[in-house]
């Protein structure tokens, strides 16, 4: 593609940790352990980056979190991002991958259309791997999910994509929207130049009435889905029986899987 390319990338911070506490409505508790940018929004950033340095153009990162989110913002100016936008609002709070979905949306009208968005494929605190999708249906763009690499090309973008069996070679026009598989692009080192200008940025914030989005849609309360049970299994565990080959054939045939 040629030309400054505007390119958003849409990043989420996560617990950095295995161990996981919840709310009593089920949600997430956030405010007992570090919190790190999530692993695959970490590649979804280097993309971004990388195709703003080939063509001249902008990179700005998009989180909707709490105000803690902000140190993960400055990470990412810290690294090269041209700005950076922090979505919060305590009406945010407990949203559904859905509900996210149709708050970046509204963000992403407000900012005006990118030529490509960026998304880790999924999150590390979730594993849904739905947040992208929904955004790239609401905003009625193409989306390739999964991805492992991008290109730039003159209409448009070359996507090289992960599956099951092996790749796929996607070709989609500006604007579009792609997720980025964990360690595709390593996210590059803060320089100390970054660092000092990421100090001093000033990061634009937006919440649900800049948004204009009713309350009623936003939130827990919006969302059409949420947690009803957590359970906590040891991880490298599974329950398993010792069997002999003749034991195991006889449940096989039990089981009316072997004749």
């Amino acid at each position: 593609m040629n030309g400054k390319m505007k390119i958003v990338i849409c990043a989420k911070q996560v617990p950095d940790t295995t161990e996981v506490h919840m709310t009593p409505e089920f949600t997430l508790q956030r405010d007992f352990v570090a919190q790190v940018i999530n692993p695959a929004d970490e590649s979804a950033l280097e993309a971004g980056l990388r195709l703003r340095d080939e063509t001249g153009g902008e990179a700005l990162i998009v989180t909707m979190g709490p105000r803690g989110a902000e140190t993960m913002l400055r990470g990412a100016l810290a690294r090269g991002a041209d700005g950076a936008v922090h979505m919060t609002d305590t009406a945010f709070a407990g949203a559904d991958t859905l509900v996210t979905a149709k708050c970046l949306a509204a963000a992403i009208r407000r900012l005006g259309m990118p030529d490509l968005i960026l998304c880790g494929r999924r999150a590390a605190d979730g594993e849904t791997g739905q947040v992208g999708p929904m955004l790239a249906a609401l905003l009625g763009i193409p989306c390739v999910t999964n991805a492992l690499e991008i290109k730039a090309r003159q209409d448009g973008f070359d996507i090289r994509q992960l599956h099951e069996k092996g790749e796929n070679l996607y070709h989609a026009p500006a604007p579009t929207l792609v997720t980025l598989c964990e360690w595709s692009y390593p996210l590059r080192l803060p320089t100390v130049a970054g660092l000092r200008k990421a100090a001093k940025a000033d990061i634009r914030v937006l919440d649900r009435e800049s948004l204009e989005l009713p309350r009623e849609a936003c939130g827990i309360t919006a969302s059409p889905t949420r947690v009803i049970r957590v359970e906590a299994k040891s991880t490298g565990v599974r329950p398993c029986r010792k069997a002999s080959p003749e034991e195991a054939l006889r449940w096989l045939r039990e089981g009316g899987l072997l004749s």
